[in-house]
Parts: structure tokens; sequence; C-alpha cells
């Protein structure tokens, strides 16, 4: 998914914040990873390419962090479970990402004038840590997924490729 529903201090996330951004974050790429095994199995191999995040090291997105973090131990644990049944599993951690706006908003309410202070230090934070100093295009982000997911990575697995121009999280 692109990006945390919330930007606040921890200490200001409520119990059922957190919880929607697990479920969000976490949730859909573990289903995913679990109703797509039967059939890679039955063919005899494959690829899974996870999205993951740089943001397992960031301010502002504690809950969105701990997801993506998930994500990289599924994509581990996964890769290590499955490497003997010809299925490979490997994921890309994408950092700041220029893109359209969004047809649906991170947070339905809308963003208070806290909540738009605290994403703009979340942006100065994500080009400070790039070494590049910028967010990357789509274009960027596209390519690394298609590397992985090809034939040209077939003794790839069990990594998660920092795709964020220098910051490895």
């Amino acid at each position: 998914m692109g990006g945390a529903i919330r930007m606040r201090p921890f200490a200001r996330f409520e119990p059922a914040q957190i919880d929607a951004e697990i479920r969000r974050s976490l949730m859909p790429t573990l289903y995913c990873c679990h109703a797509v095994l039967p059939h890679l199995l039955a063919r005899g191999g494959g690829t899974i390419v996870n999205v993951s995040s740089n943001a397992t090291r960031g301010i502002h997105r504690v809950p969105y962090s701990a997801a993506k973090g998930g994500v990289n131990a599924i994509t581990q644990s996964l890769a290590m479970e499955m490497a003997g049944h010809n299925i490979r599993v490997v994921a890309t951690a994408p950092g700041g990402t220029e893109a359209p706006p969004r047809r649906v908003p991170r947070n339905a309410q809308g963003d208070n004038a806290d909540e738009k202070a605290w994403m703009a230090e979340v942006v100065a934070q994500v080009k400070q840590s790039a070494l590049m100093h910028r967010y990357a295009t789509i274009e960027e982000q596209a390519a690394p997924i298609l590397f992985l997911a090809s034939d040209e990575a077939s003794y790839i697995t069990g990594t998660v490729l920092p795709v964020a121009g220098g910051d490895t999280g």
C-alpha cells in the first residue's frame, strides 16, 4: 500500500488508528502471499514480489513502520520456507515517491493542521535521509520490481531491496 494512513508522533496515535494501520499495511501482504502459494506450488514454482518500505525507520509513522517491518519478515521467512519448492520471495523497500494525487485519501477524515505539519516533517526527513535528497519517480520504483520478478533475478530470494535513493531504512 502507498504510505501510512496518518503521520503523527506515536504518543498521539489512538489504539484504533494503530490497528487500522496494521490491517492496511501488513495484512494484505500476508493474505496475498497465503492465497498465491497453492497456485505456485501446483505449477512448480514462481516468484512473489512484496512491496515494503524503507520507512521501517522514520518519524511520525511507528505503526506503519512496524507493519512494513512485518512485510520484511514475511518476505524473509517465506523465502526460507519456499526455496525448496522453486518459489522465490523478494521485496522492494521504496522510499518517498512522487505520484499523482490520490483518488482515495490516506485519511478519509482529512488532515488537520497538526497532521499537515507532521506530514511536512516526514517529507523533509525522507528527503534528508536519502543520499540523493529527492523523491523517486514511479518508473524508478517499478523497474526494480520488474527486475526482481524476472528470470534475471533467479538467484535472488529473501532479499528486501531498498529503492530509496541511498537510504537503507
